[in-house]
Parts: structure tokens; C-alpha cells; sequence
């Protein structure tokens, strides 16, 4: 028999690709071998589908675990890519002879999580012994451009193989093998395939694998007598050269795990295939390789006029003159460093001191959108897939909803039927782990219920969690609600299920909410804890608030909201005395939130009952000053109290025989946490002449217990307001001493001045949307 032809490259390298595509026309095999898992032999001719379009990847999954998988990703200019292409087009039988997945996979400990496998060969390896061997594990082509005195790996492939024409099989495979011989046994392990590592680890992992892919080879031998072609990682070309019986190596393989898996092609993208993502074969710049390996000529000229373009999108000058210089430039820097071509190094420097200005600021935009590139791949419709996400697929066709590499903000107006769909296709599929969406904040500033934020970014992973998410249902709907009842009836602490019943309204899971319901009845009822009853409160609260946009039946909701209030409002004071510190931050943040459901209530009665327990806690001896000083601080912002009551609170608050530290913290409570309070002392200069005469009594033996307190408190406040704040405690109020308590605040008279308010009365009225109007005496 002919011995096979072996083609040993660098997985997503375009010099591999374009000498693997020129080797097969030469040679014309009759059958081509490609490192991967043989369960993907029935999905290759989806490869010549049209609508496949790369990065895309294998994955295979543990049909039981879904969480346990593994890709093997391909780009356009990856030689595994282009010698599936190849065989497809001149009808060549193409198959796989890595390990089979189903092994790779058992083996595995069930712990790991899925990452991406296959390809890890020559890039990404496991360390190893010292010496040599470990340096070859870590990175062989790091040791190969060292010894060529390179100290840039990819500079070094760039010289050797990408910008040179003809065949880099031979000195690839010779390298390698003194490299592997180096090693002492000549079959160490250097692939860094993370979807297919092992709980054997690298040495024992690549000892099957290769025996593995000899056995295939002699399969395909027998078979096809010559015209066998073999395309694998170059490290492995010295093993399958290695004069081994098949006995020996049927006898390494015995007894291995095995798993029953699943798998299909899904969409990937080229930020998966860098090396920063954690890829053990991945590549510096994927979309400069692809660029590379897709421009029919004059590559730096194109490239450096790709970023021109993006520069000037992003609104800087940059004129045809640029793009001629930077490129003299370019050419001139690989002149003078003895490079055949100019490289991404070259036009990277051009770039920065022509058409960047020497500034390094416009360059991460490049890298993030040239170099290494936003490109997400596309599977057809008829690659094997489970139920729930041809329902996904479908769902997206329907909305419009095109998955994406690139982030993107996605405001909805939820009063429209497709905007509302939308909101509960992203809900459902937050609920079931597939985070292609996370809520934002508007950038229209917007707080009403009928509009959402998100931001969406399809990441490859979400294929995997889809496919676990299968176990719940077979549509999105189904999936999402059996999800919810789950977690319902799971829960133990009374606020997860109340967001779950928050989750359930926002998704439009109305078959879940039922249950949730009842479990939320059922915890209510037994948790007596007044801080696990406030925390519960808010979600509940907000979820009544989605049946008007949404057209949501929450009436179920508001006999349980209104009953979790009131036992609020009873438990409320005695659980707010004898608190520490920590637990009355922490009650604090309580009370706020109750403030905040209660307002959003409409339920007047209920709001006068909690207006009356914050009057209780901000008079009551015992309550923690912060608490005490937080609930005068809503009183007064609610017009309960008036200015005199509130001097007077705080005089109490403030007076020589309460305790420094309780001081400090009632004053934390009343003008701190971000609550406007800097602005309410600005404006009031009586009750900034309490604070300023309380701080200046402080004792000295006390002051340095209460100064990190009020750092803290003051501190959040903004510049400006710190600023004028100083000022007015530096002048007084006649500008001339401390300040006073009593007269009038400086900068206001005695009266309102009509005349005066008249005249920013109607721009008043136009940014509120009513129209020039009469004014005060109006």
C-alpha cells in the first residue's frame, strides 16, 4: 500500500489552508481523513449546504448531561474547512479519525465544564516535564520560533508560512518530529483540546487519540489501497509515521468509557476562536487571517483601507493620502526588519503613527472590530437540532430577532404586540439560563413599565445551554414554565419566590403562576421574619404593577401583597431595636424598599398605615439612630413633617447627651445613602447649622470614632454640593461666622416674589409637557 499523504497544519491557519487546498489538486486522493470526531461523518455534507456559512463549530454532547460537550470550531480559513469544501466538491468520501466524542466526552470528569475541543494541536498544550518537553507542551511554535530567533510565535509563522508560496508539509513535519523526539518519548502529549481533554490528562490522552487515528488510517488504506490523504495538527504527523502494529494499538484503546452523545453543527464566532477567549488552538487575529486568506491580492493595501473605513465611521479624518502613506510605511517597516511581506505588526505600527496620529486609543476599536472581528457564523435549517431550539430559531424568524456576535441594545416599547413578544421571549429564555439578553437601563432615561433595555450578545455557549434547558420542554413556553413551577416548589427563602412570580408575569407564564402563587401563599404564611417579609415585598409589588402594559391578571398577587404589608407594619418596630450596626444598615435598606412597594401601592389607606410606622420609628427610644434618622428623612420628603418638626427631631437627635456614634449615625440616616441629602442642607441652612454645631461639640476623645461614619456619609455626596456645603459653613449665613439657626436661610427673602416666579413659569410648563400657562398670580 501507498502510504498516505500527510498534511500537518496549524488548525485555523490560512497558510495551511491555501498549501492544503493546493496539495489536494495536486494529488487528487481518493478518500480524505480529518482530525475530529467521528460521530460527525453524517453531518459533513451539511458543509456544502448554502446557508452554511463559517465560523461555525461541531458540538457534541453528552445526551444525558448536556452540560458536558465539547466544539470543535472551523473558520473559512481553517484547512480542516477547506479540505471538507474540497472533497465535497469533487465528490471525495471526507471522514473523521480523531477519538470518538462519546470516549473524549465519559472520559471527562463530569465536573468540567463544556469548553471548546478539538483543534488544540500545535497551539495550546498542557505543561508537562521540564526541559524542553515542557516548553514544546506549552507552545511548540513558541519553541520553533525561538530557535529561529524569532521572540513573536506568530511573527515567525507569518514569515515561514504565510507570506511564502509553496509547500510547508515536509519542514512542518520534520520539525515537529525533532521537537516530539526531544521530548524522550516521542508521544507526548501537546494538544490543547480542550473539548476533548481527559480525565487520563495530555500524555495518556494524546497516546489514544493518535493510536486511534492510526487505526483509522490503516482502515482507510485497506479500503482505498492509495490515494489516502490525512489533515491533522502537525504535531501528530511523527506519530502516525510511527511503524506500529494494530494489535498494539487496539490493546491502548481497550476498555475505555464510553457516553452516548449527541451532535450538530452550531454557529461560532471569531472572538471564540482568539486565544484571549481562552481557545487552547486559538489564534492572536482571526479576522486578520481571514483577511488574509479571503483578498485575491495586494492584502496590506486592502486591509489598511478596511481601516480607513472603520475610522472614518467612527467620524475621524482620514483621507486617501493616509491610506497611500500608511502603506509605504507598512512596506518599508518590513524592509527594514527583513521581512518578506509587511504583517499585522508592520500595518499595526502604520496604522498608529498615520492614520491614528500616534495615538493608541483609535487601535482597540481596530483590534476588537478588524483584528480579531465580530463575524458570527450560520447554520442551516436542517442540521440536527433539539426541539427547543428549532422553537427558538422559529420564534426569532417571527420577531425579527436575528442572533448576533455584536452587542447590541434593544429598546422595546411593550404597548406594541411584536415589542411585547419580544420582552417574553428574552424573559423566558433568562428564566431557563440562556442569557442572550441582560436588562439595561434605557438611554432615554425612560422608568415607566412600558418600556424595556436590553442588551443582546450571542455567544456559542447559549447552543449548549439551550440544549440542557431541552430537558423542561420542547417550546420556549413549555420549557419556561415547567422551569418556573420547579423553582417554585424548590425554593426555600420567601424573596426568591417572589421574584420568581415577578419572572412568571414578565415571561407571560400564566399556566406557572398557579403554583407560584400558591407557594408564595404557603411561605408568606410561615415566615415570620420581618427583614425576609421586606425583602419579598418589593418584587411582588412591581409585578402588580405589569397588568396594565402587559394586559397580566396579577389579582392574585394583591391580597398577598396586601397582606405581607401589613404584617410589615406590624413587625416592623420591634424588629428595628437593639440592632448592631450591620443589622441596621441592613434594616435600613429594608425600610427604603417597603417605602418604595407601598408608594407604587394604590392603596391610599395602606400608605396612611406605613406613614404612621415611620413616625413611630423616627420618635421611638431603642431604634437604631440610622433607622430613626432614615424615617424622618421620608417623612419630610413626603410632607408629613414639617421644617420645625424636623429641626426639632434632629435637635433631639443631635442633643449633647445622646452618644456620638448614634449621632453620626442619624445623621448617615437622614442626609446619606445617595438620598439628596447634600442638596437638602444646602438649601436649608437650619439644618445644616444643627449638623455643623452637633459636629463642632463633638468631643475630641470621640470625634476619631465617629469620623469614618461621616466620611462615608459625606463623601457620596457630589462635588459641587461637598463644595458649597464648605462655603456656606466657611461664611454663615450673613457671610460672616458660623452658621445660625434662626432668621432666614441666606439667599431667600422674607416672601415669595410673584413677579419673579411668573417669569419661569411658562419654560416650567414646557418641559412638563403642558404648554406656556398663566403664572403664579394665575
Amino acid at each position: 500500500m501507498t502510504a498516505p499523504l500527510l498534511l500537518g497544519v496549524r488548525h485555523h491557519g490560512p497558510g495551511s489552508a491555501r498549501a492544503v487546498r493546493t496539495a489536494l489538486d495536486a494529488a487528487r486522493p481518493r478518500v480524505v481523513l480529518i482530525e475530529g470526531p467521528p460521530e460527525a461523518d453524517g453531518l459533513v455534507a451539511l458543509a456544502a449546504d448554502e446557508d452554511m456559512r463559517p465560523p461555525v463549530a461541531l458540538l457534541a454532547h453528552v445526551v444525558d448531561e448536556p452540560g458536558r460537550s465539547a466544539f470543535w470550531p472551523f473558520a473559512e480559513f481553517s484547512p480542516e474547512w477547506v479540505a471538507i469544501r474540497w472533497a465535497l466538491r469533487h465528490e471525495v468520501p471526507v471522514r473523521f479519525i480523531d477519538l470518538p466524542a462519546a470516549h473524549s466526552l465519559a472520559m471527562r470528569g463530569a465536573e468540567e465544564e463544556g469548553s471548546e475541543g478539538g483543534h488544540g494541536g500545535d497551539d495550546g498544550a498542557p505543561e508537562g516535564d521540564r526541559g524542553v518537553a515542557a516548553a514544546v507542551r506549552v507552545d511548540p511554535l513558541r519553541v520553533l520560533a525561538e530557535t529561529a530567533g524569532y521572540d513573536d510565535a506568530e511573527r515567525w509563522w507569518e514569515d515561514v508560512v504565510e507570506h511564502r508560496e509553496g509547500d510547508p508539509f515536509a519542514a512542518l513535519g520534520e520539525a515537529m518530529g525533532a521537537l516530539r523526539e526531544s521530548s524522550g518519548d516521542g508521544a507526548d502529549g501537546t494538544e490543547g483540546a480542550e473539548g476533548a481533554e481527559g480525565a487520563y490528562g495530555g500524555d495518556r490522552r494524546d497516546l489514544l487519540r493518535e493510536a486511534y487515528m492510526r487505526l483509522q488510517v490503516r482502515a482507510a488504506q485497506r479500503e482505498f489501497t492509495d490515494g489516502v490523504a490525512v489533515v491533522c495538527g502537525a504535531w501528530h504527523v511523527p506519530a502516525l509515521r510511527l511503524r506500529t502494529t494494530a494489535t498494539a494499538d487496539r490493546a491502548l484503546l481497550k476498555g475505555l468509557p464510553k457516553a452516548k452523545v449527541d451532535m450538530t453543527w452550531v454557529p461560532w464566532t471569531h472572538r471564540r476562536l482568539a486565544r484571549s477567549s481562552g481557545y487552547g488552538a486559538g489564534i492572536e487575529s482571526p479576522g486578520w487571517y481571514g483577511h488574509l486568506f479571503s483578498v485575491p491580492d495586494r492584502p496590506v493595501e486592502r486591509w489598511l483601507t478596511k481601516v480607513a473605513g472603520l475610522l472614518r465611521d467612527e467620524d475621524r479624518i482620514v483621507s486617501s493620502a493616509h491610506v497611500i502613506e500608511a502603506v509605504r510605511l507598512a512596506e518599508s517597516l518590513a524592509v527594514m526588519r527583513g521581512r518578506p511581506l509587511a504583517g499585522l505588526t508592520e500595518t499595526t505600527d502604520a496604522v498608529r503613527a498615520v492614520l491614528c496620529e500616534g495615538s493608541d486609543v483609535p487601535l482597540s476599536l481596530i483590534h476588537d472590530k478588524l483584528v480579531v472581528g465580530d463575524v458570527l457564523g450560520e447554520v442551516p435549517e436542517s442540521a440536527p437540532a433539539v426541539p427547543l431550539q428549532r422553537d427558538l430559531a422559529r420564534q426569532q424568524r417571527t420577531l425579527r430577532l436575528k442572533p448576533a456576535a455584536l452587542e447590541k441594545e434593544l429598546d422595546l416599547d411593550l404597548r406594541g404586540d411584536t415589542d411585547a413578544a419580544r420582552s417574553r421571549l428574552l424573559h423566558r429564555l433568562r428564566l431557563l439560563g440562556i442569557a442572550w439578553g441582560e436588562p439595561a437601563r434605557s438611554a432615554r432615561g425612560s422608568t415607566g413599565t412600558f418600556r424595556e433595555t436590553w442588551r443582546l450578545r450571542w455567544e456559542p455557549e447559549l447552543s449548549v445551554r439551550v440544549a440542557e434547558a431541552g430537558v423542561w420542554g420542547t417550546t420556549v413556553l413549555a420549557a419556561a414554565t415547567a422551569k418556573a413551577e420547579t423553582d417554585a416548589v424548590a425554593a426555600t427563602a420567601l424573596a426568591d419566590v417572589t421574584a420568581l412570580a415577578e419572572h412568571c408575569l414578565l415571561a407571560g407564564l400564566a399556566d406557572a403562576l398557579p403554583t407560584v402563587m400558591r407557594v408564595l401563599a404557603d411561605r408568606a404564611a410561615l415566615d415570620a421574619d420581618v427583614g425576609h417579609l421586606a425583602q419579598a415585598l418589593p418584587a411582588l409589588v412591581r409585578a402588580l404593577r405589569y397588568g396594565d402594559v402587559r394586559g397580566t391578571d396579577t389579582g392574585a398577587l394583591a391580597g398577598v401583597a396586601t397582606g405581607l404589608a401589613e404584617r410589615v407594619f406590624v413587625g416592623l418596630p420591634p424588629a428595628c431595636a437593639g440592632l448592631d450596626t450591620d443589622a441596621a444598615t441592613e434594616m435600613r435598606g429594608h425600610v427604603d424598599a417597603v417605602h418604595t412597594a407601598v408608594g407604587l401601592l394604590e392603596d391610599t389607606g395602606l400608605r396612611e398605615r406605613w406613614r404612621a410606622v415611620l413616625r413611630t420609628l423616627a420618635g421611638r427610644d431603642g431604634v437604631a439612630g440610622v433607622i430613626r434618622g432614615r424615617s424622618a428623612r421620608i417623612l419630610l420628603d413626603e410632607g408629613e413633617l414639617t421644617d420645625e418638626d424636623t429641626a426639632r427631631l434632629m435637635g433631639l437627635a443631635l442633643s449633647p447627651g445622646t452618644p456620638p456614634a448614634e449621632a453620626a449615625a442619624w445623621i448617615e440616616g437622614f442626609v446619606g445613602g445617595g438620598s439628596g441629602g447634600g442638596l437638602l442642607l444646602v438649601h436649608d441652612e437650619r439644618l445644616l447649622a444643627l449638623v455643623d454645631g452637633w459636629l463642632t461639640g463633638v468631643p475630641e476623645s470621640a470625634f476619631t470614632d465617629v469620623l469614618p461614619l461621616l466620611r462615608r456619609t459625606f463623601s457620596a455626596y457630589e462635588p459641587g454640593v461637598r463644595r458649597t456645603l464648605g462655603e456656606l459653613v466657611r461664611r454663615g449665613p450673613s457671610g460672616g461666622g458660623a452658621v445660625g439657626v434662626s432668621g432666614t436661610p441666606s439667599g431667600f427673602a422674607e416672601d415669595l416674589d410673584a413677579e419673579r416666579a411668573d417669569a419661569v413659569v411658562p419654560v416650567v410648563r414646557l418641559l412638563l409637557g403642558a404648554g406656556a400657562g398663566v403664572g403664579v398670580g394665575g
